[in-house]
């Protein structure tokens, strides 16, 4: 995912100051529902809204894409707490604001430049204003991507930090889900395969990067098969000739997936996300012929 460039203290201190406003959200009109307590009813179409140019400064811009993944037909949006920081004074504001957009708040999703090195996630003086803000302004999930753990120890500390990541995050009304990228599933998925073992099924989902898993040369319908009960969403994305390009262009096995989460009767949301290796943000030239992929692949 590219997001600005920012350093960790800057962004730990612009967000110190959510807490209290998030706090003082909640109290006002935020649903505070357990996760877990009704399933999705069917497979949701939703975008990561990576593909635009979004300046964190501007909340015009984050709504403008919003519009644009609405007017797609898109059902549910993902995206970086970047995006939403300007907001910390006025979350009630911003939430009317996204909800009058009709779309879902799928996630908001940390993702660093650097992590603790002790957990390899986000550190808790982050994470717990970010999910403050996040069940303040309507999001369903905390998302957090990682750096890689390799040894048994780091694995431990890793599945750890995630279980009392999401045992703080529950009573806010917001499922906690693991993001991969490519180093999860190098070796057949042997650190994914361990973060399942080592984290609380009752507390920790994951949001399986497909496209990122795909690269790696790993089985997506059979490790789908054995594990879509703890995949809350599911990234989706193509490449061709190493490069990525828009869903269904490239040789990503789209349809080969869908079938299989059909045929399990997995419920989630499948979302669609547009990155360039160049950084370029493309907007509706990418996400229309994606959004059509995926609706073919899981709505005909």
């Amino acid at each position: 995912m590219n997001h600005p460039t920012f350093t960790r203290r800057a962004v730990v201190g612009s967000l110190a100051a959510m807490s209290a406003s998030a706090y003082t959200s909640l109290a006002f009109g935020a649903r505070l529902a357990e996760p877990g307590d009704s399933a999705e009813a069917s497979i949701r179409l939703g975008a990561q809204t990576n593909a635009w140019p979004i300046d964190p400064r501007s909340f015009d811009t984050f709504l403008a894409a919003l519009s644009q993944i609405r007017e797609t037909g898109y059902s549910g949006f993902e995206t970086g707490f970047i995006n939403l920081r300007s907001q910390a004074k006025s979350l009630p504001e911003a939430r009317r604001k996204i909800e009058a957009t009709g779309l879902k708040f799928i996630g908001v999703h940390i993702f660093l430049p650097e992590y603790d090195p002790q957990t390899n996630i986000a550190p808790r003086e982050l994470y717990e204003p970010v999910a403050q803000m996040g069940a303040a302004i309507g999001a369903e999930r905390l998302i957090f991507s990682g750096s890689p753990a390799v040894t048994p120890d780091e694995i431990k500390r890793k599945g750890d930090a995630l279980n009392r990541a999401a045992a703080y995050a529950k009573p806010l009304g917001l499922k906690v889900a693991y993001h991969n990228h490519w180093p999860e599933y190098k070796y057949n998925g042997r650190e994914i395969e361990a973060l399942y073992a080592a984290t609380d099924p009752a507390l920790v989902w994951f949001l399986l990067d497909a496209g990122h898993a795909y690269r790696t040369g790993i089985d997506l319908p059979a490790f789908l098969r054995t594990h879509q009960q703890r995949i809350t969403a599911i990234h989706f994305r193509d490449y061709k000739d190493q490069h990525q390009v828009p869903l269904g262009e490239g040789a990503f096995p789209l349809k080969a997936v869908a079938e299989v989460l059909k045929q399990t009767g997995w419920s989630g949301w499948a979302m669609n996300e547009e990155e360039r290796e160049d950084g370029s943000k493309q907007g509706l030239a990418v996400i229309q012929p994606a959004f059509q992929a995926l609706k073919g692949a899981f709505l005909a």
